[in-house]
């Protein structure tokens, strides 16, 4: 939470710039780095724990409100009136962290979870929910599927039979709500976690290739060089520039 100066972010791909008045939430499975900060930068930075922020309520409570949070949030501007009513919710949720008890802590999950709800409410009107229900329910379970079972299971005819759908409906629910095909789909979260223990890590390339289910290193080589044009080594170096300046 940036009340004056200037923070640049990158998350993934993405660059932002944040200046007063903007929230960034950066999920626990994205891969973020501050990449430059000004002198007069005064705000506030809350680490939840995953289990708190993450487990019960973004990826069950709040699930059904976006199909897209991460990206939503990543960098939010609020008016002057609604930024400080969120730094309310933060010194509430920090006075919490600075005498912890497991009652209190519970008394964060809800300052956390009507944080949360006001940030994906000031969003709402420019990237509205998914309006077709069944569509919603079907995209969620795949996403929550794919989170879950990635590492063995990467085919669309798997997802799709799992979800009783066939594997043009399941191409056409990606497609409408994250503007990519099913197996890209699949892929691209593959490769997020390629990044992830290739930046965060000290595993092999080998024991990558085992941890995510390849059958050898060179079957790990041959997917990152098909889909990104550069070998796990180069990628590695690629991500240390990035995120380890």
């Amino acid at each position: 939470m940036l009340e004056s100066g200037e923070i640049e972010i990158q998350i993934e791909d993405q660059k932002f710039k944040l200046s007063s008045g903007k929230i960034s939430i950066i999920f626990p499975e994205q891969i973020s780095s501050v990449t430059s900060t000004s002198s007069d930068v005064s705000g506030k930075i809350i680490l939840f724990e995953e289990v708190l922020f993450c487990s019960d309520i973004l990826k069950n409570e709040l699930l059904s409100y976006n199909v897209d949070l991460a990206t939503h949030l990543n960098c939010v501007f609020l008016s002057p009136s609604e930024f400080e009513q969120s730094k309310k919710l933060a010194i509430d949720i920090e006075n919490v962290y600075l005498n912890p008890s497991l009652v209190r802590k519970e008394q964060a999950r809800f300052y956390i979870k009507i944080f949360l709800l006001g940030l994906i409410e000031l969003v709402h009107g420019q990237h509205p929910v998914l309006q077709h229900e069944t569509d919603k329910t079907l995209y969620i379970r795949f996403k929550k599927m794919l989170n879950e079972r990635y590492k063995n299971e990467r085919t669309v005819q798997y997802y799709a039979s799992k979800l009783a759908i066939t594997t043009k409906k399941l191409n056409n629910i990606t497609k409408k709500h994250c503007d990519e095909t099913a197996i890209n789909a699949i892929h691209n979260r593959i490769l997020q976690e390629i990044k992830r223990l290739l930046l965060f890590s000290d595993l092999s390339h080998k024991q990558i290739s085992m941890e995510l289910g390849f059958s050898s290193p060179s079957a790990l080589n041959k997917f990152v060089k098909t889909k990104l044009k550069e070998t796990p080594t180069e990628l590695q170096e690629e991500l240390a520039q990035i995120y380890n300046r």
